[in-house]
């Protein structure tokens, strides 16, 4: 399986050497500390109030810990990193691929949040044209800190990361994640009981860019979803292509059937076997 990111690394190496990546990944780091411990401080009393409303269904909330830890993430860029774009998950920005901006989803997993799960992440990226090429995932219950640049390696806590070695999809352990359309999610949930007999097993953390990760640190082999925003995939994305693995982005614009939405991200022994089985499964048609 060739990469759209893989050819954006080849191109956009040069491109790329006008911004000092490491220092957008600083940035990335501390602004989504800073975000996690709000984050953190915020829950109890976002449950306690009902500071909850919906966006496109009913399963698909939004809380006032979200848009708070957004307006801390833009009140920081816009002191460290004056007059540079913001894409956020709660108050949008401008769509333009053009030259730097940054891609925030201040609380990814809300879900997740909401109930007192402990998996979900404060995610920033910064990206040129479209590609990412610095970005930060910071988990606020673990304190764990993911990070990566363009061409310099991913890690966590510090200590770097690489994806699985497996070699074998009927051993291999898979991500994924639903739609908040019941409709849809049911027809995914079809997809993945005929995917379940060819791998080793699925795991759904509700969380993507810490599924991202996961395959970046092997603890997944593979992951793969759909309807995927940019601030779900933009930094963890780049966390786990740094650590090793075959990113298949959506909207990739590649003639591979796995269509528009896909977000694929695998170990790369694996990588053909997965897409192939997914074919097989229909994901792709859901």
């Amino acid at each position: 399986m060739q990469t759209l990111t893989a050819l954006w690394c080849d191109v956009f190496v040069g491109l790329v050497n006008e911004y000092d990546v490491r220092e957008l990944r600083t940035v990335a780091v501390r602004i989504a500390g800073l975000a996690a411990e709000l984050a953190s401080t915020l829950r109890e009393e976002v449950t306690a109030r009902g500071d909850v409303d919906t966006k496109s269904t009913e399963t698909d909330v939004v809380t006032a810990a979200d848009r708070a830890a957004e307006r801390l993430i833009r009140d920081e860029l816009a002191e460290l990193r004056p007059n540079e774009p913001v894409l956020g998950e709660e108050e949008g920005g401008d769509t333009s691929l053009s030259g730097l901006r940054w891609v925030v989803d201040p609380i990814d997993g809300t879900v997740n949040y909401l109930y007192g799960y402990p998996w979900f992440s404060v995610s920033i990226a910064a990206q040129v044209d479209g590609v990412s090429v610095a970005g930060a995932v910071v988990e606020p219950c673990s304190g764990r800190v993911w990070s990566a640049a363009l061409g310099q390696g991913a890690d966590l806590d510090g200590k770097p990361l690489h994806v699985s070695a497996s070699e074998r999809l009927d051993l291999a352990l898979i991500g994924t994640g639903f739609s908040y359309d019941q409709e849809r999610r049911n027809a995914q949930a079809g997809a993945v009981a005929r995917l379940v007999g060819e791998i080793r097993d699925i795991r759904r953390g509700g969380v993507a860019s810490l599924d991202l990760c996961a395959v970046a640190a092997g603890w997944l082999d593979g992951y793969y979803e759909y309807g995927l925003k940019r601030w779900d995939w933009a930094a963890g994305s780049l966390i786990a292509q740094e650590a090793g693995a075959l990113v298949r982005l959506p909207e990739s614009g590649t003639d591979d059937g796995l269509g528009d939405e896909a977000i694929l991200c695998v170990t790369p022994r694996i990588a053909d076997d997965l897409a192939t089985a997914l074919k097989r499964s229909g994901a792709t048609e859901v």
